[in-house]
């Protein structure tokens, strides 16, 4: 493949993104609807409840569902907009085929589909079946997730399929299966509500979750106590009891130190750890040399906020522990939410009401599509595709050969190296942008340049798929019947509103026709996403995601069902380990040894500043779909370089004036906003936007060694003051950079 088949510029011109304002008397059939459809919010794995509101097949407006248990009601400000998408003139609305020296012109389903399936037996008569790869998103249903990997494995017949949860939620649930046995959060989050002390590590939860901050409001007037672990004081910091201003990439060092402190002041419980864990001793032994005053030394921390952290902790007798991605975006992300866990084993109160430990997921079905074969090492039912029982059982239920499964492929970001070497000649892709959302973004567009085929499914025209040669027009969420699960582990019901647009069809429809004409039709012979769901209950039937017991009909007579649940008769599990029986082969909880290593890069005189990344309230992953809403996109424009005032003074830098940052990847140019609230020897950048207001143009392709998640959260950076302010947010069209 070619570079762009025209300048960005005209493609932006003609696909966007575009901005999209409600009109301010708001849609025709508001007031009037054809129908009200209760449903779930599109973005993050909260995945709160939402009415649409729905006039002549195009959603119109929304209303809150109070009854649904987790929001009742709340929405986040990206919640209140997401109907938007629905009625945007970026949709697509019919195939595209790229032309060289024009761009995108209109192509026949008949022909998109043609010239698709002879590129993929093409390359695969050529290279072989691995040479072609599928990359996929999670803010996708269930159904459709299983598909993916069903559809990767015995359509496609490739080994090579990931999907961008590896760009979340990984280390949490490799750190979980370690542990526990299985990948899931311990508790529905109403559990915070009576926790004595809640620890939130790495976790912009106001931002990033902002309807889960009711929960723990909740709890502070009851009198609980907050612990905030972050290098800025974040919303959630500014009213904590206890904020821990850490130095990125030294999360371990503090959770260490931590048990290290409450062993030495007997802060443990015996019982739980003699009869219910494995690996107690190889664990504190591992740590007994961490002093606080070397974790201050370290971590930045003062040593008597890591004490007290230590005590509150250890002592409370109900307690919750949340994580997200800023403990888990770094090359050691499963050492560090192993460092949770030990902390939450230690005391013993896991399983106890009120008492619970969760990883929060970022995506819509960020739970969900990391539990029925979306992975590259995974099969349904969150089995390991190189287990021969796993195999096997997945094999009879998929109707194939087991020898003719493939097994384990390369990860996402490992899938772009393998094109640099030329392993991989084609790609297709679901609901994903990893030209914006993958670190060092400059070598993955070298990438897609050396692609001999790309094709991709998608209801907008992201960055990435300007690369394309092929364009799907596929379908949002609220256009397709199917289920999601959210954070907590209940699954939920997405019920379709309204009709895919113009010649626009369903992402399951393309999916199916594409592995008819591949040959496998006789495999994936569904009528509806309901059929896809009976097949996924068998397929996760014993596995430790077990949906079985879950049906459309329970899900909707109960506003959702938390997994494991075995059997029709099973009500599903809201809090698991009552029993302390853990999912692991002796049936106890596992502590594990983790010793402090550096970052993969560290700050040196070249390079002396430390440069994090991370999320704002009003947008959402790569931007895809929020960078089109003209109330977000105005509610925060542009990226900014938050630096602390001192860092700022030493470099003579003026408030908004433009600041070159500039890393062993690459360089870009952002505003500064001088703010207290970060630390002195770290700049923050969000990662929403695409091209040269992209912050992954600077971020590291550094992987942790077991969940392969990119090291978003820590790289050395220089700063260059350009000694010109920057122009004013609406000029800057950040929106659509190039």
């Amino acid at each position: 493949m070619a570079k762009l088949p025209v300048d960005a510029e005209k493609i932006i011109a003609q696909f966007g993104p575009h901005l999209n304002f409600a009109p301010q008397e708001g849609y025709i059939g508001r007031d009037e609807p054809d129908k009200v459809v209760e449903t779930h919010c599109c973005f993050c794995g909260m995945q709160c409840g939402i009415k649409l509101l729905v006039k002549n097949n195009k959603v119109v407006g929304f209303d809150p569902w109070m009854e649904f248990p987790f929001n009742e009601g709340r929405l986040c400000p990206k919640g209140v907009q997401r109907y938007l998408q629905n009625n945007h003139p970026d949709r697509l609305l019919e195939p595209l085929q790229r032309v060289e020296g024009e761009g995108f012109k209109p192509v026949s389903w008949e022909d998109s589909m043609d010239k698709t399936v002879a590129e993929i037996q093409r390359i695969q008569q050529t290279y072989g079946n691995d040479a072609f790869a599928m990359l996929s998103g999670v803010s996708i249903t269930n159904e459709k997730s299983y598909l993916v990997g069903k559809f990767a494995r015995v359509a496609l017949k490739t080994r090579n399929l990931d999907y961008n949860g590896r760009l979340c939620m990984v280390s949490a649930g490799a750190g979980n299966k370690k542990a526990f046995g299985l990948d899931r959060g311990s508790n529905n989050y109403s559990d915070l509500a009576n926790a004595e002390v809640i620890l939130v590590a790495g976790a912009n939860v106001s931002e990033t979750f902002p309807t889960l901050t009711y929960w723990i409001w909740q709890a502070r007037d009851n009198g609980a106590k907050l612990i905030v672990v972050d290098p800025r004081v974040i919303p959630l910091a500014r009213t904590a009891d206890l904020h821990l201003d850490i130095r990125p990439g030294t999360d371990s060092a503090l959770y260490g130190a931590m048990l290290n402190y409450m062993v030495e002041k007997d802060l443990l419980d015996h019982d739980f750890i003699n009869e219910h864990t494995t690996g107690f001793q190889q664990t504190i032994d591992a740590v007994k040399d961490y002093s606080l005053e070397w974790a201050e030394q370290v971590t930045g921390i003062a040593k008597e906020k890591i004490a007290l952290a230590a005590e509150w902790w250890g002592k409370a007798a109900t307690s919750f522990l949340l994580h997200a991605r800023g403990i888990e975006h770094h090359s050691k992300g499963v050492d560090n939410v192993l460092g949770c866990i030990n902390l939450v084993l230690a005391t013993g109160r896991i399983g106890k009401p009120y008492c619970g430990y969760a990883t929060i997921t970022g995506q819509g079905n960020g739970q969900g599509g990391r539990e029925h074969g979306h992975k590259c090492d995974q099969l349904p039912g969150n089995r390991d595709i190189n287990n021969p029982a796993h195999r096997k059982y997945i094999s009879e239920v998929w109707g194939i050969d087991e020898k003719d499964m493939p097994g384990a492929g390369y990860t996402a970001y490992e899938l772009v190296e393998a094109i640099h070497r030329g392993e991989v000649k084609g790609l297709i892709s679901l609901c994903f942008n990893p030209l914006v959302s993958l670190p060092n973004n400059n070598y993955v567009r070298e990438a897609l340049e050396k692609l001999e085929f790309y094709a991709t499914i998608d209801f907008f025209l992201n960055e990435t798929a300007r690369h394309a040669d092929i364009i799907f027009p596929g379908s949002l969420q609220e256009e397709e019947e199917g289920t999601v699960t959210t954070a907590e582990g209940r699954v939920t019901r997405i019920r379709q509103a309204v009709t895919p647009p113009g010649q626009a069809r369903t992402d399951t429809s393309i999916i199916l026709e594409l592995a008819a004409r591949l040959g496998a039709g006789d495999k994936f012979s569904y009528s509806s996403s309901e059929d896809i769901f009976n097949e996924l209950r068998v397929a996760s039937k014993g596995g430790t995601a077990d949906y079985y017991g879950i049906t459309y009909e329970k899900i909707e007579a109960n506003m959702g069902v938390f997994w494991p649940c075995p059997s029709l008769d099973h009500p599903g599990t809201p809090r698991l380990w009552e029993d302390r029986k853990f999912a692991t082969a002796d049936g106890k909880a596992h502590f594990n040894p983790v010793v402090y290593k550096d970052p993969g890069e560290v700050v040196d005189e070249e390079y002396p500043v430390v440069l994090t990344t991370g999320r704002v309230v009003s947008q959402y992953l790569s931007g895809t779909q929020t960078r089109r809403i003209g109330k977000l996109v105005n509610q925060y424009p542009e990226p900014l370089l938050e630096i602390h005032p001192e860092l700022a003074a030493r470099y003579g830098i003026t408030q908004r004036e433009l600041v070159r940052v500039v890393t062993r990847r690459g360089e870009a140019e952002f505003p500064a906003n001088i703010v207290e609230t970060i630390r002195k020897d770290t700049v923050f950048v969000p990662y929403h936007w695409p091209g040269r207001k992209s912050a992954n143009q600077l971020t590291t392709g550094t992987l942790d060694p077991i969940s392969k998640i990119p090291e978003f959260k820590v790289c050395a950076c220089k700063l260059v003051p350009l000694r010109k302010e920057a122009p004013l947010p609406q000029d800057a069209h950040a929106y659509d950079s190039i």
